[in-house]
């Protein structure tokens, strides 16, 4: 089980879930739904506690590297991987909203299930601080971080998400099989696993067919700006994308990014550049999968959809997925606050939201790293200077 990757893990999981469920069902034994349920509650009230820490933990560092290494080309690059994620997010609302309400099955209601069975006993851990409280003290720490001249607490900050990222590796990501065969064998319990797993089956085909007709947009609109073959830059960039659905991780596929970004001619300096930053702050995939996923969630939770909710949401993923961990998974669980704090999901939401992004993060991350090629495609044409050196960052570096 340990070789076993985490998509393999959480197919075992649901498979176990479903057997489990029917058979409880079956011969109308309950205790072993009960005893998931338990868990599900423990674990989720973990779950609540440590998503202001992971918020604290990622954010705040990631907003003081963006800040220390301020400079023209940085903000320019920023600037428009922002702008792709915002509009990644928008298209997926509005393709939601017209797609969504007809290939889901109304009548089913996620509050229902999650209340059926009753547990053993529940374990309240309530978080330290809310969500909001928490993302307004990440800005405030990491924009103080990036004005100080001593790197003291910077150092304290980096070492403590690698505490946080060691309990999202060791201890989170390990358990959510478990947690998911709990919540399928409930759904499998009262009956209604089939109708609910068909919708969101719907659901992935919409998000991965949104995905690669994103990345064909920004290859249109970057090889328009730089005058090159569209058809031509995604082919060169097909071994980056290859990559990152084995690797799960564009930090991981840096390296066959930077050599299928330099196949496209853009210059070395901006492809060394753009491709290590677009990593960490171009997540049009992942914005993609979460602003489809919680739709659905919502409308199958009987929440009202609408663009006034959805749009501060897109916003703020693009700022707190900033420096998500290098992890599997990393885009969902730095976006779990923003899912219960803004869009009102409780326990068995977000559980839902971790394994529905986990199940397709392959293709969020494929997408990704096609995303950063086409931004490299636009810098080397936008930039006055082709011939950039290093020296320009190590200054930066240095401030």
């Amino acid at each position: 089980m340990k070789r076993l990757g985490l998509l393999p893990k959480l197919v075992i999981g649901i498979v176990v879930g479903l057997i489990l469920g029917s058979l409880c069902l079956k011969v109308g034994v309950e205790w072993p739904i009960s005893l998931f349920k338990t868990f599900n509650n423990i674990f989720g009230s973990f779950l609540s506690y440590i998503i202001p820490v992971i918020i604290i933990a990622f954010v705040a560092p990631g907003i003081a590297e963006l800040g220390k290494r301020a400079s023209k080309l940085l903000g320019l690059a920023t600037g428009i991987a922002y702008l792709s994620t915002i509009i990644a997010g928008t298209l997926a609302f509005i393709l939601g909203k017209a797609v969504l309400p007809a290939l889901l099955d109304g009548s089913q209601d996620l509050n229902t299930i999650e209340n059926t069975v009753d547990a053993f006993f529940t374990i309240d851990i309530p978080p330290m601080m809310g969500v909001m409280t928490a993302l307004v003290t990440a800005f405030m720490i990491g924009l103080g971080m990036a004005n100080l001249s001593e790197k003291n607490l910077y150092n304290v900050i980096k070492d403590f998400q690698g505490i946080v990222q060691k309990v999202i590796k060791v201890v989170i990501i390990p358990l959510l099989p478990i947690h998911i065969a709990g919540i399928i064998a409930n759904m499998s319990y009262v009956g209604k696993v089939a109708s609910i797993m068909a919708s969101f089956g719907k659901v992935y085909i919409l998000i991965i067919g949104l995905q690669t007709t994103y990345v064909i947009i920004q290859y249109l609109v970057a090889c328009n700006i730089a005058k090159k073959n569209p058809f031509k830059a995604i082919k060169n960039m097909l071994p980056a994308y290859f990559t990152a659905i084995g690797t799960q991780s564009s930090a991981a596929t840096i390296p066959v990014t930077v050599r299928s970004v330099l196949s496209n001619d853009v210059e070395e300096d901006i492809a060394e550049f753009v491709v290590p930053l677009g990593a960490t702050i171009h997540l049009a995939g992942d914005t993609i999968t979460l602003t489809l996923a919680s739709m659905a969630v919502m409308m199958l939770s009987g929440q009202a959809v609408t663009f006034a909710a959805m749009f501060p949401f897109i916003l703020m993923l693009g700022v707190t997925m900033v420096a998500a961990p290098g992890i599997p998974g990393g885009g969902v669980m730095a976006s779990l606050g923003l899912l219960e704090g803004m869009l009102g999901f409780g326990g068995m939401q977000k559980s839902l939201m971790i394994a529905l992004h986990l199940a397709q993060d392959s293709f969020g991350t494929a997408s990704n790293v096609m995303g950063d090629g086409a931004i490299s495609i636009i810098m080397d044409s936008l930039s006055e200077n082709k011939n950039i050196t290093k020296q320009e960052e190590i200054n930066n570096e240095s401030l």
